[in-house]
């Protein structure tokens, strides 16, 4: 089973590289963020028409995550839970039957968090603790869970060109890497991290200033597993070359193929 991630930056301008990409890649979970169209806007015929079922928690013009299964999507939550007044659209769950048990994934867009002196900060470490709390919960369950998708933080300095370049940057800032650790540290494994060192490694590149022409990325989007996937995982990808087609995402694809059958 592969399960992948990736902010498309707009689903109605990148349908075409959408699709091009299910096809060439094949996977059985996709989670997309940053849709920027409402619900009931999102393009599901043509993901359909390749054997996907559809969820969509939708936002006018921003935010906004999907997911995308060729399995059932069962028992569907729609928005973090512990913050009533949240109305902005960063996260769905999901549950799918496999052999022998169930999958549950969570799609999620972190909140960026700049500029750091502003209400937007707050907002992401708040996000960032009732995510932490959530995964709490869902840990308990004991099944395979998969936290994936823009996660808008920089884990280390290896993952980005330069590292220097960021350090005032709210992906970056010492508070949100320790809360990022402070979510792994629950017992959830990075997998990309869990399959190698190396690095150069990265999902997203800025359109400004020749970020990918000079490879001056970032590696933000990231897929966290509980001990149970960990224990399945097979292989990791980032689908690099999608950045170089026509009118890209800055950010591409990122997978983890796990051991587990339908």
């Amino acid at each position: 089973m592969r399960i992948a991630t990736w902010n498309v930056n707009s689903i109605r301008q990148r349908l075409d590289h959408a699709i091009a990409w299910l096809q060439e890649t094949q996977p059985d979970v996709v989670c997309l963020q940053e849709i920027k169209c409402q619900t009931e806007a999102f393009p599901r015929e043509p993901f359909e028409a390749l054997g996907y079922n559809v969820a969509v928690h939708g936002q006018k013009t921003f935010n906004g995550v999907a997911l995308l299964s060729r399995l059932p999507l069962e028992d569907v939550t729609h928005g973090l839970p512990g913050d009533e007044e949240d109305t902005q659209a960063r996260f769905i769950e999901a549950v799918v039957s496999v052999k022998g048990g169930v999958v549950r994934v969570c799609c999620l867009y972190l909140p960026n968090g700049n500029p750091p002196d502003t209400e937007k900060y707050p907002y992401k470490l708040g996000f960032m603790q009732r995510l932490t709390a959530l995964a709490e919960d869902r840990l308990k369950l004991e099944e395979p869970l998969i936290l994936a998708g823009d996660f808008n933080v920089i884990p280390a300095a290896i993952d980005a060109a330069e590292p220097e370049a960021w350090v005032n940057d709210a992906l970056f800032l010492p508070r949100t890497r320790s809360a990022f650790r402070s979510l792994l540290n629950l017992g959830l494994t990075e997998a990309v991290r869990a399959t190698t060192d190396a690095a150069r490694l990265y999902s997203f590149w800025d359109y400004q200033a020749g970020a990918w022409q000079r490879d001056k990325g970032i590696r933000i989007d990231h897929l966290l597993l509980s001990p149970q996937a960990a224990d399945k995982l097979v292989a990791t990808g980032i689908d690099k070359h999608v950045r170089g087609w026509t009118k890209p995402s800055d950010h591409v694809p990122v997978w983890a193929e796990f051991s587990l059958s339908a």
